[in-house]
């Protein structure tokens, strides 16, 4: 589905203290993000209040305005972006140079492509610089913004492109031939933008359009290693830290491996880390005694929960904790650990004090503490400032999301007697055995605690008296490959049995070499599950 915000992308102008107040009230997950004067949760969550602007374009009222003398004075002489690829070539960009190339990115948005403010463009591209030029770009011109992971397929492209409307389409050499493939057949689409250093018949090639240069060494940066087709990447990788005036740390790798990121973090001077738990999980499982993180300070990690186990590991090797966030594309920041509060190894944190979150049951009422539910947020008669506005052209879907005075996230969770948000599992994600209700997310943390268990996931599976048991797709340590297999899921058959409940230990157990993840490292239990149910 297609989302949109376009309170935040189709306004003009804001006040700036307004604003920077309450983009900070979604980022507390970051370091320096939460103002002096809030001590501690509780304190920040009843002194906070929002002054909404009428009109507010990030790029003008934010990012521009690290560029005058007075709120440059408030930072260090640090550039705010700062890119490396895996061949260790670099592009580092003050906030002038951001704002000159992205007002020649807008330029050639509006000129040559002949875009205006609520048309739609498809941004597929990698982390690279452009990346973040074409959503600054898009922010300046009022232009809304689809990004799109580098993993479509021409099927998905070609769906994207009708079902948003979209004008024009911003990608590189990889993804171009698909989209060639599909282009005639989408009415809608006029204008072509690549990423390469080949000219390609059809399109206007971006590295001849605009020219790069670099800047001077950073102070303080922020690394988010969030694909660039996700939400998360525009909350962490675009606006927080520039709200901040923080540099942006990018480095492009052709895929996650472990020995570079630790490589990375321990030579460039990094402060900030943020990442899905399976990069942490696949972090700890490498040898990391010959790596020294001395500039990093602060680690924060959302997508999917963390389990405690891995929690524990990373702050026996680093010495830091790593701060939970939980949040939609819908949504930004739903709750989470912010810096000051007392982490529950497990839980999600605290509610964010834009938003009121709630337990509910099916029909919509409040549940009492401890009681699991669908984790709501109260629209009704205010809806807060941050939640989108509606899926686009789907009027159906938004209805659905509505349950009384809430919108429901699609999630199960429930909040225990000091406040704090723990997740259960994905609404259709839930395995349903013999009457019982159980999440995968408890029995892959149990998992998590056996030694042979490197990674695992967690999903239903068809059974002819029980409907469906819960079945474990699991990554052994090399350690345990030639141990009796059978014994072996007996072993941890009984181990989660003890951990948890009896009836959530997985009934059914699959020794596999790798578990199948998106390209920003979240498991695709969806496509397991649909590997078990084909078999019926």
């Amino acid at each position: 589905m297609l989302v949109t915000m376009e309170i935040l992308l189709n306004a003009k102008c804001f006040q700036r203290l307004a604003i920077s107040g309450f983009m900070r009230a979604f980022h507390r997950d970051y370091r320096r993000a939460i103002p002096q004067n809030f001590s501690n949760y509780e304190s920040m969550k009843q002194d906070f209040k929002l002054e909404i602007p009428e009109y507010f374009n990030f790029a003008k009222d934010v990012l521009d305005q690290w560029t005058n003398k007075e709120k440059a004075g408030q930072r260090p002489s640090n550039p705010a972006f700062w890119w490396i690829d895996e061949n260790g070539d670099e592009v580092k960009w003050s906030f002038e140079e951001l704002g000159s190339l992205s007002r020649r990115f807008a330029n050639i948005l509006t000129e040559a492509c002949s875009l205006e403010k609520g048309d739609r463009v498809i941004v597929i591209l990698p982390k690279i610089p452009e990346w973040w030029l074409a959503n600054v770009a898009c922010l300046r011109t009022g232009t809304i913004i689809i990004p799109g992971t580098t993993q479509l397929t021409q099927k998905d492209i070609f769906y994207r492109l009708q079902s948003s409307k979209a004008k024009c389409i911003i990608t590189d050499d990889t993804l171009a031939p698909a989209v060639d493939a599909v282009a005639p057949k989408c009415e809608y689409l006029h204008s072509r933008l690549i990423v390469s250093q080949n000219s390609r018949e059809g399109w206007g090639n971006l590295k001849e359009m605009i020219k790069f240069w670099l800047d001077l060494t950073p102070l303080d940066v922020m690394w988010n290693t969030s694909d660039t087709g996700w939400a998360k990447s525009a909350w962490s990788s675009v606006f927080s830290p520039w709200i901040q005036g923080a540099c942006v740390f990018a480095h492009h790798l052709p895929r996650f491996e472990s020995a570079s990121i630790l490589q990375t973090l321990s030579t460039f001077p990094i402060t900030v880390f943020c990442s899905a738990p399976t990069a942490y999980r696949m972090l700890v499982q490498s040898d990391m005694s010959s790596y020294k993180f001395k500039s990093l300070k602060h680690c924060v990690s959302a997508g999917e929960p963390i389990n405690p186990e891995v929690i524990e590991q990373w702050r026996n090797r680093t010495g830091l904790d790593i701060y939970e966030g939980y949040g939609q594309t819908e949504t930004v920041l739903i709750c989470g650990n912010f810096k000051g509060m007392k982490i529950k190894p497990g839980s999600m944190g605290k509610p964010s004090p834009a938003f009121d979150v709630k337990i509910l049951d099916e029909s919509g009422n409040i549940l009492p503490p401890e009681q699991e539910g669908d984790i709501g947020i109260q629209v009704l008669p205010n809806r807060p400032f941050g939640l989108f506005t509606h899926y686009i052209d789907d009027p159906s879907k938004t209805a659905s999301t509505l349950r009384g005075n809430f919108y429901v996230t699609g999630d199960r969770g429930y909040m225990d007697k000091d406040g704090y948000l723990w997740f259960v599992a994905r609404s259709d994600d839930v395995i349903l055995s013999s009457g019982y209700r159980i999440g995968p997310f408890e029995v892959e943390s149990a998992l998590m605690e056996h030694p042979s268990v490197v990674e695992s996931a967690v999903v239903s599976s068809p059974d002819p008296i029980r409907g469906e048991v819960v079945k474990a797709f699991i990554v052994l340590n090399p350690d345990y490959k030639s141990h009796d297999q059978e014994q072996l899921k007996k072993e941890i058959q009984e181990h989660v049995k003890k951990t948890t409940a009896p009836y959530k230990y997985p009934r059914k157990v699959e020794f596999i070499q790798e578990l199948p993840k998106t390209i920003s490292g979240k498991i695709k239990r969806n496509e397991l599950r649909k590997k078990e149910w084909k078999t019926i």
